[in-house]
């Protein structure tokens, strides 16, 4: 009965949170936004204490029901696992626990999501972020071929129920990575179970200490248990001695598995009896879980003061990418080093962005980490949807009116690759197409009352959308492009 409650609670949260990476249209976030920001790392990030204190406690009171439900990497590899048992059953065994490398993991991880410039160590290894990459670079361009084939076929039969949309890759490298992250995770899940959880994982780690003390647990009843060791082959956490008779509980994920494959009703799952002494060794786990809860803190404490398409029918060569010395971010982000602190590159509002102007960057110091481009689109005044799905507080919630008024980076004209002057042809595209105002068209030669107009730029008005960018009609390399601000300003 527990482990069905448990498969069905996985199953609910591993669809929907999938789906917010998968969802262009943005309903799914309406109703579920909440299960990205009950994740564990990106609520650390974001400093929210009643999350991370209602997953320590959820922990301490009943296991590791996070790592089994909530976590959707966790339950990615309950999916891998399932069909490699079609292969092999009861192919599982005990393991002792590899403490050096658990711990080493951990403080690689506390040391470089710290650090200026290799926080990207740290986003590789997070869970929730790990599997964000996945989803929107792996599992998103499938779901949208998807609807542009059903789009096809609606538009045949006079339906507009669905619609096109483009499919692109936003970034080789961090597709790369992801699918690199996603080979490495699944064949250690169809080899092993949850290797990657109780190895790798820094959140699994954190979590298990706190699991270790945990009031309900799986408990061997030694009297009906017959040795048979049918639980320990079965436990993909490879964390029952069946032998011995004891549980790893700081690696066990609250599966329940055990449960239902113990023909002699030998494991239960009860409130602890046993005193943690009994475990092996309270005062050595004590100081272990009291240190890694420290440097926890810390980390939180220290976070805390941180803070293509140009229509027409004409072939288009595409346009080369500026050169820029900051790369533009989102507003509500305040300035790049408040959100390079605090992005988790989990990509969630990459996938949310519906007008695909934010991509992840491959600059080693923001690898992973969302950057505006305005190749495909730009960054319309009216649209808040990256703001209003950040997890870890990397982009902060603003309204349209507010988003209106903040400069996330400010236009530059390159005279020299403009068309009116090339060219000598009248445009004007960038200044038309401006939603503040922040361009005018002067004449070239005020002298010359027939002479062509160029565009004038007031950058103290610009806020960085990247429309005159998008529209600039110059090739290969545009007239105007959006040079990036290190703090947003008002406007």
């Amino acid at each position: 009965m527990l482990r069905n409650i448990r498969i069905a609670l996985a199953v609910a949260f591993y669809t929907l949170i999938t789906l917010l990476f998968l969802d262009f249209t943005g309903t799914i976030h309406t109703y579920f936004g909440w299960m990205a920001d009950i994740q564990f790392i990106p609520a650390l990030l974001a400093l929210n204490v009643g999350v991370v204190v209602a997953l320590l406690v959820l922990t301490f009171l009943f296991g590791r029901l996070y790592c089994s439900i909530i976590c959707p990497l966790g339950v990615m590899q309950d999916v891998v696992a399932f069909f490699g048992k079609k292969s092999k059953k009861n192919r599982y065994s005990f393991s002792p626990e590899r403490k050096w490398l658990r711990y080493s993991v951990l403080v690689v991880f506390l040391a470089t999501i710290l650090a200026p410039g290799v926080g990207f160590i740290a986003h590789l290894v997070a869970p929730y972020s790990a599997y964000g990459r996945i989803a929107s670079n792996l599992f998103a361009p499938v779901y949208q071929l998807g609807n542009n084939v059903l789009a096809y076929f609606a538009e045949r039969a006079d339906s507009y129920a669905f619609y096109s949309v483009d499919v692109w890759i936003r970034s080789l490298t961090t597709f790369a990575i992801a699918a690199v992250t996603f080979i490495l995770i699944a064949v250690l899940a169809w080899r092993g179970g949850r290797t990657w959880c109780n190895t790798v994982c820094p959140v699994g780690t954190i979590l298990g200490f706190f699991a270790k003390y945990s009031l309900y647990k799986p408990v061997i009843d030694t009297e009906k248990c017959n040795s048979c060791g049918l639980c320990g082959r079965n436990c993909k956490a490879s964390c029952i001695n069946s032998k011995e008779h004891t549980i790893d509980y700081s690696r066990c994920v609250t599966c329940f598995d055990c449960i239902g494959k113990c023909n002699k009703g030998a494991i239960s799952y009860k409130l602890r009896t046993v005193a943690p002494a009994a475990e092996g060794g309270v005062d050595a786990s004590k100081r272990k879980f009291l240190s890694v809860s420290a440097l926890m803190v810390a980390a939180t404490a220290v976070k805390a003061q941180q803070q293509k398409v140009d229509g027409g029918l004409a072939v288009i060569a595409d346009r080369t990418a500026p050169n820029r010395a900051v790369s533009p971010k989102p507003a509500g982000s305040l300035s790049v080093r408040h959100f390079t602190d605090h992005c988790t590159a989990c990509q969630l509002c990459v996938s949310a962005c519906p007008n695909q102007v934010l991509v992840p960057s491959s600059d080693i110091e923001h690898l992973m980490q969302p950057e505006m481009t305005f190749e495909h689109g730009y960054c319309r005044p009216e649209c808040v949807k990256c703001s209003s799905v950040c997890p870890a507080d990397a982009i902060k919630p603003i309204n349209t009116a507010e988003k209106s008024s903040i400069s996330v980076g400010y236009a530059v004209w390159l005279r020299e690759n403009c068309l009116v002057v090339t060219d000598g042809v009248s445009c004007g595209n960038c200044a038309t197409h401006c939603p503040v105002g922040a361009i005018q068209m002067i004449a070239e030669n005020p002298n010359e009352p027939g002479s062509l107009k160029v565009p004038v730029i007031n950058p103290e008005r610009c806020i960085g959308c990247g429309a005159c960018e998008h529209l600039c009609p110059a090739r290969p390399l545009g007239a105007i492009y959006v040079e990036g601000r290190d703090v947003h300003k008002e406007v």
